[in-house]
Formats: C-alpha cells, structure tokens, sequence
C-alpha cells in the first residue's frame, strides 16, 4: 500500500503506466479485463505482450517447433517498450497481430490511441529490465500452478488450435521451467499481489478504486 501512497503524490500530466504479470493461465488477462470495463475503455490505452512474439514466417517448420515461445528472446520487447514510450508521449501505436495458429505475425496491425491510463499484461513483462523500470504500479496475479495449467489447456486446444499432446508436452519443456525461471522470480518486483486473479474480488475492487482516484 506504501507504493500507491507515494504514485498518489505523483504529477499525471503523463500517463499512468500499469504493469499486469503472473504466470500462463493465472488470470492476469480477466484482471486487465475488469480493470478495462470497470475504469473504462476510452481512459486506458491496453497493450498486451502476446502482440510483441517475433515473426518466425521465413523459419522452416522443423525449425520453428524448436522455438521456446515462453523465452524472453522469443518477444520483440524493444517494439513494447517503444510503443510505451509513444503513448506516454500522448501519440497512437500501431500493435502487430500476430497469429498464434501458424506462429507468425500477420502484415496488419491496429491502433492504440494514446489514454490517461496504459496498461500493460503479460507473463514476462516484470522479467525485462528496460520494460519494468516504466511501470508505474506492478501488479502480479498469483495463482497455484495446478489451476493454471487447468486454465491453459482448453484456452490453447480451442482458441490457438494445439492438440491435447503438445500443450502438455509444451507446458514440461518450456512452460513450466520458464516460469520458475523467469516468471516467478520477478514477482519480487510487484508493488501488489493479486492471489488467484479475477475471483479476488476485494482485491480487483481495491486497485480499481486506486485506478480511479489517480486518474480524476
């Protein structure tokens, strides 16, 4: 709490940055959701690091299933942190969309306008440096592996088109020994803990009522 106290004494006239993180499944994405619905989409400028994998188009299939998507060197996260920067810069971005079906970045993009409030979601988010150090508030979902990996599963066989086999093969290679490696750690640098995501509700009600009493 002794961190919202100090960004409370703070001059806006940038925007607010926030930084949502937590490991794969752990619920960051419908905390970042209630935020938007309950604060308002047209006072938050939303990025997500998803948008920011690298384009694998010109890589050779046999090659490209070797790719550890959940890596820190598999993210363009020089292209977030400069579209972070244009936005606190009160100027529009123009976000990749990348197509996690055939893993590469389609030729579209769209607009992000810039907003009071710029948020920020992803599993590694905290892990980078460069990115962290422009996060005015860090938040990280906590929620048991068990749960997460129950999450995952359905979410990548339906919405992402994997097989019941990769995802579980996914999730023993890189998944999990990413987390512990990468997401876990940087949970250190979180100013407020969230534990099991969007069902915490007195928690999601107290960093809303922040959210909203910063940017009035």
């Amino acid at each position: 709490m002794r961190r919202w106290a100090i960004i409370e004494d703070m001059s806006h006239e940038s925007p607010l940055v926030i930084g949502i993180a937590g490991g794969s499944g752990s619920g960051k994405t419908t905390v970042a959701r209630e935020i938007l619905s309950r604060v308002g989409t047209e006072n938050i400028a939303y990025l997500q690091h998803d948008s920011y994998y690298k384009d694998l188009t010109g890589l050779p299939p046999e090659l490209r299933k070797d790719i550890n998507f959940d890596h820190p060197h598999s993210l363009e996260t020089e292209l977030l942190v400069h579209h972070v920067e244009t936005l606190r810069d009160r100027q529009p971005v123009a976000v990749p969309i990348y197509d996690f079906s055939t893993d590469s970045r389609t030729d579209r993009t769209f607009i992000v306008e810039p907003r009071c409030v710029i948020l920020v979601e992803g599993i590694l988010i905290f892990a980078e440096p460069d990115l962290r150090k422009l996060f005015d508030v860090k938040i990280y979902v906590d929620t048991d592996s068990d749960i997460r990996f129950i999450r995952r599963l359905p979410r990548d066989i339906t919405e992402r088109g994997r097989t019941l086999e990769s995802v579980i093969q996914q999730y023993l290679t890189t998944v999990r020994p990413m987390h512990l490696e990468f997401v876990e750690p940087s949970k250190r640098y979180a100013d407020v803990i969230i534990p099991e995501g969007g069902r915490n509700a007195a928690a999601l009600d107290m960093v809303v009522a922040r959210i909203e009493s910063l940017i009035k």
